[in-house]
């Protein structure tokens, strides 16, 4: 049996789109381009389980409000809502298929709820986020969590992601790493993890 374990953000999702990142800024009078140093900056300790008012304050330089903190939450939450069509349509074959699929992504707590809330991630029976693991890619602990939760040997696991140091990571842990790049390169590729599950 092969676990075809998928990243959200770049992978099943596209990257935050710029007007979606310039219209968080805008709606709490911030400075783009210093918004988006303090989004990114403070990004992996928001994804390991910070909560969404230290970390929008962190963002903001300043105490957010709690409005400001509920309408950047649903702000990120749709700026990473918009789906690589490519990909969720091979997600959905495989899941049609009957193959063993997952998610494993770096996101924080309230990203992931939001996340859920999308059928087509919906659809995955399993689900790792982050910030509900208290643990962060690409530390080796959350790929033995994953494969310790799916009941898999690491080798029965294959990881795609979009940052290579995330696929070295899957790769220390034991499982086989699958850069993305695209939907198509990535379907040319999985047809022989499929013949290996045989």
């Amino acid at each position: 049996m092969t676990w075809i374990v998928f990243d959200y953000g770049g992978v099943l999702s596209l990257p935050l789109p710029e007007s979606d990142a310039e219209a968080m800024a805008r709606a709490v009078d911030a400075e783009p381009e210093a918004f988006m140093r303090g989004y990114w900056e403070h990004r992996l300790e928001f994804d390991r389980g910070l909560s969404p008012h230290a970390y929008w304050s962190a963002v903001l330089g300043r105490a957010a409000t709690h409005t400001e903190v509920a309408r950047l939450v649903a702000m990120d939450v749709a700026g990473w809502a918009h789906p690589n069509e490519g990909t969720v349509a091979l997600l959905g074959e495989l899941i049609e298929a009957g193959r063993d699929v997952a998610l494993l992504s770096n996101a924080p707590v309230c990203l992931g709820e939001g996340l859920d809330e999308l059928p087509w991630i919906a659809a995955i029976g399993h689900r790792f986020y982050s910030g509900m693991m208290g643990l962060v890619k690409p530390g080796r602990e959350i790929y033995d969590e994953v494969a310790r939760a799916l009941g898999a040997a690491p080798s029965e696991i294959v990881f795609i992601d979009d940052r290579l140091e995330n696929i070295e990571g899957a790769e220390r842990a034991g499982m086989t790493g699958v850069h993305f790049t695209d939907a198509a390169a990535l379907r040319r590729t999985l047809p022989d993890e499929r013949e290996s599950a045989r």
